[in-house]
């Protein structure tokens, strides 16, 4: 599978209409699979949310680092495919906050430092597309006052906005490589008779 990835510099916000189909295609001309990263404010209205869990919260922050991933290898398309390649998306990022020694704790797709949320995600599918929002806290601030966060500025010296693109190109890099790694281990395994 081909994905490609593209950071945008531009400041958008990310209100949940990034999680429609084609997003990509249609606002940058991007086809086929595709990362799209950017850095910026969350603020989904509450015509765009997706988690039935989520009705009537606030879903919000001022700033965040914004992973749009859309996927058309599955046809028809999978929700369980597109949860697991979410949670495997997780992972990863959990794992690199490891190698810089945070200690993280999850629940799900939300990871949490200290007890506090430190991102928020979705998965989804469409007619013919699987699609993940993947969101990680700047900095502790603009967001719900009933939930207690977390930004990846606010966990002692280890990001900054000097390393932040450092740290986006890393997951996506590893989140490719695993995907890319499946496929091949698919194609030379023999099936059981």
């Amino acid at each position: 599978m081909n994905i490609t990835h593209r950071h945008v510099e531009d400041i958008f916000e990310y209100d949940g209409s990034q999680i429609n189909p084609s997003w990509a295609f249609n606002e940058f001309g991007i086809y086929g699979s595709s990362i799209v990263t950017w850095i910026g404010p969350v603020n989904i209205t509450p015509n765009n949310l997706k988690d039935f869990a989520d009705v009537g919260l606030e879903i919000k922050s001022n700033a965040m680092v914004n992973f749009i991933c859309e996927f058309f290898d599955q046809q028809p398309t999978n929700m369980r495919i597109a949860y697991l390649r979410q949670r495997l998306l997780v992972m990863i990022f959990r794992e690199i906050l490891f190698e810089k020694g945070v200690i993280t704790t999850r629940e799900g797709d939300d990871i949490f430092v200290d007890e506090r949320k430190l991102s928020i995600s979705i998965a989804s599918i469409s007619l013919n597309s699987s699609k993940i929002h993947f969101a990680l806290n700047l900095e502790d601030k603009g967001t719900p006052n009933d939930v207690e966060t977390i930004g990846l500025y606010d966990i002692g010296d280890v990001f900054n906005e000097n390393n932040l693109k450092d740290l986006i190109f890393e997951v996506v890099n590893r989140f490719i490589d695993e995907l890319e790694t499946i496929e091949k281990d698919i194609s030379k395994t023999k099936v059981l008779l």
